[in-house]
């Protein structure tokens, strides 16, 4: 019996310990999962914060090389501006200052709005043999390549008008400032060249003897008279390159009557979109506005003119370079 009791007694003890032993192992493996699991947790944490710092100092850099760029970007900006800007106090200087005019033409308004700091549009005043040559011009493009076409324009003008002894005719200042322009750019037709030049009108005042001539290059005259509308149509070729270089262009002799308004001009004004449909102001608008003016002094003429198309524009940016030029006789 007390064998019997011991032998049970050993055997409860045995699975216990079994049990234990059992336990200790689970726990073990437990244990042994825990830390592997903290171990990966702990590498892929390690891993996550040193790609972080990575992605940071990539980020760091990256910034850096961007705002260096910026820098040097502003910078260029700034001198790019800077010689445009430089450039424009000389195009404004080649450009007859505001005395001169009071003493030329005293009825007058100018509208010059470059759409960039210089222009493409310029505009030509001066004396000569006690006649008033007047030319308003729309080179090729705006900006930058449109001033340099301005310039060379403005030059030849004066050269051309210098050399002579007596002023040519309108047409004859035409044709020979059209061969300057295709000389100097070195034009021949031929395919894929400089097809650069610029459309003006020009018109000559003799006062005294009230006459006027003008020719057009793509560019007409238009005259008002007791609340009549003439307009002298410019030929449909330009100064530069044309199919036809040796059509002369066509003299416009006008008799002058004390009052007559003339306006020249270029497309910037009445191609300018705005209004609450986002058009062009268009031509015949235009038109019926110098109708209404025209009559006006011409310091009112331009006062409305500005405001009308300011106006117009509202918030739209200017997409052309803007030149009127009014005159009363």
């Amino acid at each position: 019996m007390q064998v019997k009791y011991e032998t049970e007694a050993t055997e409860k003890e045995n699975a216990l310990l079994l049990a234990e032993s059992e336990l200790a192992d689970t726990r073990l493996r437990q244990t042994r999962i825990i830390l592997t699991i903290t171990i990966i947790a702990i590498v892929v944490f390690l891993i996550m914060v040193v790609q972080l710092i990575r992605a940071n100092n990539l980020k760091k850099k990256a910034n850096t090389e961007l705002a260096q760029k910026n820098t040097l970007i502003t910078e260029q900006k700034k001198e790019i501006t800077d010689s445009i800007q430089y450039a424009s106090r000389i195009q404004n200087a080649m450009l007859p200052p505001g005395d001169y005019l009071d003493n030329l033409l005293p009825e007058r308004f100018i509208i010059f709005e470059p759409r960039d700091i210089v222009s493409g549009d310029f505009y030509y005043i001066t004396e000569k043999d006690g006649k008033v040559i007047c030319v308003v011009a729309d080179c090729t493009g705006h900006g930058v390549p449109g001033a340099f076409m301005s310039m060379l324009g403005i030059s030849f003008l004066n050269e051309i008008i210098s050399k002579h002894r007596d002023l040519p005719h309108s047409n004859e200042i035409l044709e020979e400032l059209r061969g300057h322009v295709i000389k100097s750019l070195h034009q021949t037709g031929k395919m894929g060249e400089s097809q650069d030049g610029m459309d003006l009108a020009l018109y000559i005042i003799d006062m005294k003897a009230r006459k006027m001539e003008f020719s057009g290059a793509n560019n007409s005259l238009w005259m008002f008279r007791n609340g009549q509308l003439i307009e002298k149509k410019a030929d449909k070729m330009p100064i530069g390159i044309y199919g036809h270089i040796d059509k002369p262009f066509t003299r416009h002799d006008i008799d002058l009557r004390i009052g007559d308004m003339v306006y020249a001009f270029s497309d910037g004004y009445y191609d300018q979109f705005g209004g609450p449909m986002q058009k062009k102001f268009m031509i015949k608008n235009f038109r019926e506005m110098l109708i209404q003016i025209h009559n006006k002094p011409v310091k009112d003429q331009k006062r409305i003119m500005v405001e009308t198309l300011e106006q117009w524009m509202a918030d739209n940016s200017q997409v052309d370079d803007i030149l009127v030029v009014g005159v009363r006789v």
